[in-house]
């Protein structure tokens, strides 16, 4: 019998997640946040729970982040930042063939 191939619904959210990040899809952005603060959040030996009491929100937020969930809002990103020791950049880059002033 051959392997059964997972449907998009039947995916794991983590898998959700990478490909999210590999093919750019809406949302990559908010994925790669959330890859990364779950991986820094396990370098640092937090749970999620500690996490969210350092940054002074919900265990079900860093939960619901960290699998591409809804993304936060950007205070609670510079909060999260911050308890992980990291800092928080964000870039606005010009979409390619537009030019200055253009829209």
């Amino acid at each position: 019998m051959a392997p059964r191939v997972r449907s998009r619904s039947d995916k794991r959210p983590l898998e959700r997640l990478h490909e999210k990040i590999a093919t750019h899809d809406r949302g990559w952005f908010f994925a790669q946040i959330a890859d990364k603060v779950s991986t820094r959040r396990a370098e640092m030996g937090l749970s999620q729970r500690e996490l969210a009491e350092l940054v002074g929100t919900t265990q079900s937020a860093i939960a619901r982040l960290e699998r591409g969930g809804r993304p936060p809002r950007i205070d609670t990103l510079l909060n999260i930042a911050e308890a992980l020791d990291c800092d928080l950049v964000v870039d606005l880059v010009p979409k390619k063939g537009e030019r200055a002033g253009q829209g």
